[in-house]
């Protein structure tokens, strides 16, 4: 037994398999509290992973994933036997999340990290209408549409691909801006832009056309401004088998048809 697997904690999801799973694991490998463990063992859907990796950004705990869960790209394949060496072999991702900074009407801000995403949403039945700015230089004066994101490349497989937005390689130094059902630029199909790149989305006819700011899991409503930075000083930790890691999944999914 290495330092690594010495300390193992095992956390579910409320799901029934999760639970399960987790009495079944803790039993074979024994129980530590989350505090003291060196690898926290995750156990449900790629929800669950997302909300555990918000809980311990920067708390330099490394999380390996087992899916329990009706959704597992964050995770690995669930498997009893020979779980301390699979910890050992696993393959280290460090993750650099988003910050989201959004106005409100009130002139307050409120600041959120994204391990996926951050978007900004029309609020009604009118579509959005938004100017787009990075590093402080205009690049779009109107942009109307349902939507926009702003997409790491560990989130390029989610949201970002269903509008039809690129997928990126995990160590790719880059985000993907896109727009969710784009109407005018109606050619615009989206940007490529360095990691190191500030985005600053402004709502235009904010009481025609009310607009929500999301970062993952937390909502602003009805927002002025958006600015969108990765967060260089924040980090989670996820490990991955070497032949399911997070570089292989994303490739897979660029030869799915």
């Amino acid at each position: 037994m290495t330092r690594r697997t010495a300390r193992l904690a095992f956390i579910s999801s409320s799901a029934p398999e999760a639970r399960a799973a987790e009495r079944e694991l803790s039993a074979a490998y024994g129980q530590v509290e989350p505090e003291t463990a060196d690898v926290i063992v995750a156990l449900g859907g790629d929800g669950f992973m997302l909300q555990t990796l918000h809980r311990m950004m920067n708390s330099d705990k490394v999380l390996y994933g087992m899916n329990r869960g009706s959704t597992g790209f964050l995770m690995n394949e669930y498997r009893i036997e020979g779980l301390r060496e699979r910890i050992e072999a696993a393959v280290e991702s460090a993750i650099h999340p988003l910050e989201m900074v959004a106005t409100g009407e009130d002139g307050r801000e409120t600041h959120a990290f994204a391990i996926n995403e951050v978007s900004v949403l029309r609020q009604s039945y009118q579509a959005a209408k938004l100017k787009v700015s990075i590093d402080g230089r205009t690049r779009l004066e109107e942009l109307v549409c349902d939507g926009l994101m702003v997409a790491t490349p560990a989130g390029s497989t989610a949201y970002n691909l269903s509008a039809h937005g690129p997928i990126l390689p995990l160590q790719a130094p880059l985000l993907a801006l896109t727009p969710v059902s784009a109407f005018r630029p109606r050619r615009w199909r989206g940007a490529l832009l360095s990691n190191r790149a500030s985005v600053e989305i402004e709502v235009l006819e904010r009481d025609k056309r009310p607009v929500n700011a999301v970062a993952d899991n937390t909502e602003v409503k009805s927002v002025r401004k958006v600015r969108i930075f990765e967060s260089a000083g924040t980090t989670v930790k996820l490990l991955s088998d070497p032949d399911h890691s997070w570089d292989d999944r994303i490739l897979a999914e660029q030869f799915l048809y």
